[in-house]
């Protein structure tokens, strides 16, 4: 078969460390397809639905090939790839979608780990193999058209100019909940019913019509997909996420930037969710909301669907504005494990690395690997491990109190970090682990940090800090609190209050730190008075 002996489809894979990293490449037979040739005009007017339609009808037709997309500004409704087809955009190519959402169809999708009824993506794809998008282009998703804003992330003068475009201000209430704008009163309302005909199970797409205003699609979803690759354009402004393979295999997105403001709700820029055989680098993002984000279905319905995220790979990619650099979670239900991130600058980001989940999950967090992450100027934790997510029912923030332990409770286990550097952030590491579930094995070695406050850890056991460097401004440099067999050994720096480490909690023990690390400047160690006798041992 004729194949592109470009990078971009050879079909030869992209090598791991191990047989188990390796991802395969789509192959894509070398035939071109211009869209304008069948009728396609770039003038930012014309809508080019129906030849984006013709031309990958026609390329699947021939056995598959490659979309050409000139320099131009090209409006199109949602575009829905075949097998074996590239969407390629030239250099100066502007590819912007549709502002009124009857363009997009009522579908069954996935959004946030549920399966839901949704208006169909931009760019849309289902059981398909072999499909491509790469090119110098940029694909733009008409998002501000969707989304809803709250007013605390704009400027003043921003919100004015939004509310003086149209649409519609929920109000705050008086509870803490703030004003919101809508892009109508449709999409304000929908999400209520949205949600009353999903517990419901209701699977109809007609009983959805009259909330579609509320059912922003993600940009790019591509569904139960193999041999899949995104190379070299830029994706930006998305309705609400703006990469979402799922369930999809040997996926590989690559030279990428992906773009949304900072305030865009659900702005995430790139979400793995339920995928095996990932490779992702050598990409930019900056975002409204997580950046880089491994996921695996919610509650009851990840559990049931078992499909973890699993042999994935992620290196040489910057982050700039986003709530989390490198996240999981937090809808982990159905397992991440046997992930490799390296070689990663997160710069501004609100949270460094960021592992999230909460009690109703469930699922296994397992064999993590991260090292030479380089960051700057973090709004709040470098490192955070909270299992109290947005506060759900009965994950009480900071709470020692047991709950039993069932199918759905989370599992975060064997999570190796080493060579980290952080030139500032409000907190160095931040573990919320569930007392009846604590954080197990974690590894931190090789961490340089400057940071308000230190390392504070509740609820985790198997711990082992060593080769830490801090610059703290604020209280202690180490505080753990009921973490049981944790060791800290080669620590530079000390606490503001000249203290290196605290341990508190009744359910503290076998806490081993070097008698040579304790001594050094005469830091100090204190233990709480509830703390049981022996429970720290000097080596």
């Amino acid at each position: 078969m004729n194949t592109y002996n470009s990078p971009l489809s050879t079909g030869e894979g992209i090598q791991s460390d191990m047989k188990a990293y390796e991802v395969a490449l789509p192959v894509i037979p070398a035939r071109d397809f211009r869209i304008t040739d069948y009728g396609a005009k770039g003038d930012g007017v014309t809508d080019n639905t129906e030849v984006f339609r013709l031309a990958i009808a026609a390329c699947a037709e021939a056995g598959g090939g490659r979309i050409v997309i000139p320099a131009g500004v090209w409006l199109t409704g949602p575009i829905v790839l075949r097998s074996r087809t590239e969407l390629h955009t030239e250099a100066g190519a502007l590819v912007t979608f549709s502002r009124h959402f009857d363009h997009y169809p009522l579908i069954a999708s996935s959004f946030e780990g549920w399966q839901v009824v949704r208006c169909q993506s931009p760019i849309d794809g289902e059981l398909l193999e072999d499909i491509a998008i790469t090119g110098e282009g940029i694909w733009d998703g008409s998002g501000e058209a969707w989304r809803p804003v709250k007013r605390s992330k704009m400027t003043a003068s921003q919100w004015d100019r939004l509310v003086a475009s149209g649409g519609v201000v929920e109000r705050s209430d008086g509870d803490g909940n703030e004003e919101i704008w809508w892009p109508s009163i449709a999409a304000l309302e929908g999400g209520a019913i949205a949600s009353r005909l999903h517990m419901e199970q209701v699977r109809e797409l007609t009983a959805y019509e009259g909330v579609r205003d509320f059912l922003r699609p993600n940009m790019v979803s591509l569904r139960r997909c193999k041999r899949v690759l995104l190379d070299g354009p830029t994706f930006q402004n998305s309705p609400a996420w703006n990469l979402h393979p799922w369930a999809s295999e040997h996926v590989t997105i690559r030279n990428v930037s992906v773009r949304n403001p900072w305030f865009s709700q659900n702005g995430d820029g790139l979400d793995i969710e339920s995928c095996r055989h990932v490779v992702v680098e050598r990409s930019v993002f900056d975002v409204g909301d997580d950046a880089i984000c491994l996921k695996s279905g919610k509650d009851a319905e990840g559990r049931e669907l078992g499909l973890p995220s699993e042999y994935i790979t992620i290196r040489d990619c910057t982050v700039y504005h986003g709530h989390g650099g490198f996240v999981i979670g937090s809808e982990m239900s159905g397992g991440v494990r046997h992930v490799r991130v390296s070689d990663c600058t997160f710069i501004g980001t609100d949270i460094g690395l960021r592992f999230k989940s909460a009690r109703g999950r469930g699922g296994v967090v397992e064999d993590i690997e991260i090292q030479r992450i380089y960051m700057k100027d973090i709004i709040m934790e470098a490192v955070s491990f909270s299992f109290f997510y947005a506060n759900l029912e009965g994950s009480a923030r900071g709470s020692d109190l047991f709950q039993e332990i069932s199918e759905e409770t989370p599992v975060f286990r064997d999570i190796r970090i080493s060579d980290v550097v952080c030139a500032g952030a409000e907190t160095a590491l931040l573990v919320s682990g569930l007392p009846e579930m604590p954080l197990d094995g974690l590894v931190i070695e090789g961490y340089n940090v400057t940071a308000r406050n230190g390392v504070q850890c509740a609820h985790a056991k198997h711990l082992r800090i060593a080769g830490l460097n801090a610059q703290i401004t604020e209280g202690s440099l180490i505080h753990l609190h009921q973490c049981k067999g944790a060791e800290v050994e080669g620590i530079g720096g000390r606490g503001a209050d000249g203290r290196l480490l605290i341990v508190t909690g009744h359910e503290s023990a076998g806490i081993v730190c070097r008698e040579d690390d304790a001594d050094e400047e005469g830091r100090q160690i204190s233990i709480g008075p509830e703390v049981r006798s022996g429970v720290l041992i000097r080596r």
